[in-house]
């Protein structure tokens, strides 16, 4: 007789099944199909984790740059002057004080300026 482990088959496709299930046409009920597509998301998912990363980080850099900007100088030199003063604040940070608390990123942009000089 043959043996086919078909328990263990069954339930490794009916695990994508499940998976699939709201995709559209043979994505969701064909086998092979489902299957193909629930790895490539899978893929693409671990993959999106990290450019997710990179896009908050650009979105911070781009308003610590316009924050900067509006208190008469660069990016670049706002971070020069906080990396020389010892300043231990990332850019998420330094993104939100700028947002939710001018005065107190007027005071860090004042710290920085005087740490350039």
């Amino acid at each position: 007789m043959r043996s086919t482990n078909a328990p263990a088959s069954r339930r490794r496709r009916k695990r994508f099944l499940k998976a699939a299930a709201g995709y559209y046409g043979a994505r969701s009920r064909l086998y092979r199909t489902a299957r193909e597509t629930v790895e490539r998301s899978m893929a693409m998912a671990t993959a999106q984790r990290r450019v997710k990363k990179r896009d908050f980080r650009r979105l911070w850099i781009t308003r610590l740059s316009a924050a900067a900007r509006l208190r008469g100088m660069t990016y670049t030199r706002l971070i020069e002057g906080l990396t020389k003063a010892g300043v231990a604040l990332n850019r998420k940070m330094l993104s939100e004080i700028a947002i939710h608390d001018p005065a107190g990123f007027d005071q860090i942009a004042e710290l920085a300026r005087a740490h350039l000089a």
